[in-house]
């Protein structure tokens, strides 16, 4: 089957001009003969209508050309579709991308789409709402939510806004339940607590270093309640990968930080942390429940 490629412009994630990179995907794609069309991302995030494109016209990929909370979007309206999709990466962390080893540079992105390897990827669901990457509850979804309201995106103003968060972070109270044929639970306060499909926040920032976007499992990061300081020793430490994956999460223990796996959990927030999926602010809730989508997308991927 020809290749047919419809590509999804975001006209405001990240920092670089799109203007050009429309004419770099049209020049680059005619050169190869492939049958496409450029449109822009959608403002509310509701990609329901390339379905009914998908049901229409014979494409083969759809490319989404911008950051993660974009690519989440389009793969939600996507999952369990047998059309492939790819990225560009155009936003401020670029998380998916970096894990699935898609580079920054557009040129190389591109030649990784036109070479078309494509395979499955897990996405999983949070109270119902679809994730790609990762969702944080806490201290990184604090952060989200006011990198959001700054007029200026980029790397810059993300670790202005971390630092700032930093120093006025604080511990939430959580319960977290496993289902499974014996039912574990513990409480704990912490910082923020991280599902992961994939290994990291973005920018190669990787919080949950083992995370594999295609095993069927969720890896869990709590990052529990300590001093500042400690807090931050520890999140560094986990990023560099010198915590490793515990056998029995509700098994009591000193560390400062949780690390394990699961298909599911069930995670109570009683005092209204705040959430984020795939970087993007999101309502939070008392309760949280959360579950792998197993082979939820092809990704086209190098």
């Amino acid at each position: 089957m020809a290749r047919n490629i419809i590509y999804l412009v975001n006209p405001i994630s990240g920092t670089k001009g799109k203007t050009s990179l429309k004419e770099l995907i049209a020049r680059r794609t005619q050169e190869k003969g492939i049958a496409y069309e450029i449109m822009p991302t959608n403002a509310e995030g509701d990609y329901a209508f390339l379905l009914a494109i998908l049901h229409q016209q014979p494409v083969t990929d759809i490319v989404v050309c911008g950051g993660d909370g974009t690519v989440s979007a389009v793969m939600a309206a996507l999952q369990g579709a047998s059309t492939r999709v790819g990225v560009i990466p155009m936003g401020s962390g670029n998380g998916l991308a970096f894990a699935a080893g898609i580079p920054r540079d557009p040129e190389k992105a591109l030649d990784i789409i036109f070479a078309g390897k494509a395979s499955a990827i897990d996405g999983f669901l949070i109270n119902g709402h679809y994730s790609c990457m990762l969702c944080g509850i806490g201290f990184d979804a604090a952060v989200a939510h006011e990198f959001a309201r700054q007029p200026k995106r980029g790397l810059q103003t993300y670790a202005r806004v971390t630092l700032s968060n930093y120093f006025r972070s604080r511990a939430y109270p959580f319960e977290v339940a496993l289902p499974g044929a014996v039912t574990a639970s513990f409480r704990t306060d912490a910082f923020f607590i991280d599902v992961a499909n994939g290994n990291q926040f973005g920018n190669n920032f990787t919080i949950a270093p083992k995370a594999s976007l295609s095993d069927g499992l969720l890896d869990i990061v709590i990052v529990k309640k300590t001093s500042r300081f400690s807090f931050l020793l520890s999140t560094v430490r986990q990023v560099l990968g010198g915590y490793g994956i515990q056998s029995d999460a509700a098994k009591p223990t000193k560390r400062n930080v949780l690390y394990f796996r699961c298909a599911e959990l069930v995670i109570k927030n009683p005092a209204a942390a705040p959430l984020h999926i795939d970087g993007d602010p999101a309502a939070t809730a008392e309760e949280f429940r959360i579950s792998i989508v197993p082979s939820a997308i092809q990704l086209i991927q190098p």
